[in-house]
């Protein structure tokens, strides 16, 4: 069994404060970014806090994609873990940025499953927000 994977990790800041906290509009966009990317989507599991913010997770079959907003700040921070290389989660978590309405992204890219943990800068293109 191939262990590669990828780990894209962003920092989205000055989002949109609205969709922050705006649960079913968040776990829209992350299950339509997973399948964007060509993820199969298996679970989703949201939840919306008092007096805002949500978290949620999307369960894919090649891992997972996470979300935790802070409306008051205008930032959400997101991780999409990916399995084997036929998806790209860069890609994935650029869409989400858009989606949100992201002014400023910071990331880092992992590669995983391979040993020593490899930090790269990037896996491909797709990454650009627009």
């Amino acid at each position: 069994m191939d262990t590669y994977s990828r780990h894209c990790i962003i920092e989205l800041w000055d989002c949109n404060s609205e969709y922050l906290n705006d649960r079913q509009m968040i776990e829209k966009l992350m299950v339509e970014a997973a399948l964007e990317a060509g993820a199969e989507v298996r679970e989703v599991a949201f939840h919306k806090f008092a007096p805002q913010g949500v978290s949620g997770v999307v369960i894919i079959s090649e891992s997972h994609l996470a979300i935790h907003t802070f409306p008051e700040s205008g930032y959400a921070s997101v991780d999409v873990f990916t399995c084997g290389q036929r998806i790209n989660p860069k890609e994935a978590a650029y869409l989400i940025g858009k989606k949100l309405d992201c002014k400023r992204i910071y990331e880092i890219n992992l590669e995983r499953g391979q040993g020593e943990i490899k930090v790269v800068d990037g896996f491909g293109e797709g990454s650009k927000i627009a």
